[in-house]
């Protein structure tokens, strides 16, 4: 499994964005699609990571999915809501943060971090985690990632 770009092509892909050709110039290479998200093969199957974008963090040479960590943390019991993000990193480009909403005030980021380490590589475990009342949603009720990093800057 080598991570990689989802592109799209064939006739049932649209052919651009109405009235917006530098839009459609940018998302269109070779008449492929450049969809933005990612995805790695396992077992013959794609498996999606995430939004080029937010969603995958570049740490120390490796492409490391958010929502891959974000899953991981929803599985333990005393995790309510959650976010991870990148923050930005001299020696490593990025680093692992997640911003958790527990579900009730007994947890800790040393927990959290073992809990992780059960399920993950160690370079996934986020190395900086803040507990919030609320997470920052858009008017769709997503977390909008962009507003989350400036929590952590």
């Amino acid at each position: 499994g080598e991570i990689g770009q989802i592109l799209l092509k064939g006739p049932q892909v649209f052919m651009g964005y109405q009235n917006l050709p530098e839009k459609t110039q940018a998302s269109f290479k070779d008449g492929w699609f450049l969809t933005g998200d990612v995805a790695v093969m396992e077992n013959g199957y794609y498996r999606l990571l995430g939004r080029d974008s937010i969603d995958i963090i570049k740490s120390g040479g490796y492409k490391i999915s958010a929502l891959e960590i974000e899953d991981v943390l929803l599985k333990h019991k005393k995790v309510k809501e959650c976010a991870v993000v990148g923050k930005d990193d001299n020696k490593w480009g990025e680093i692992v943060v997640a911003a958790i909403i527990p579900k009730n005030k007994t947890i800790s980021e040393e927990e959290v971090q073992n809990w992780c380490s059960k399920y993950l590589s160690d370079y996934k475990i986020p190395r900086m985690i803040k507990f919030l009342d609320g997470l920052p949603k858009n008017s769709m009720g997503k977390v909008t990632k962009k507003e989350l990093k400036n929590i952590f800057s």
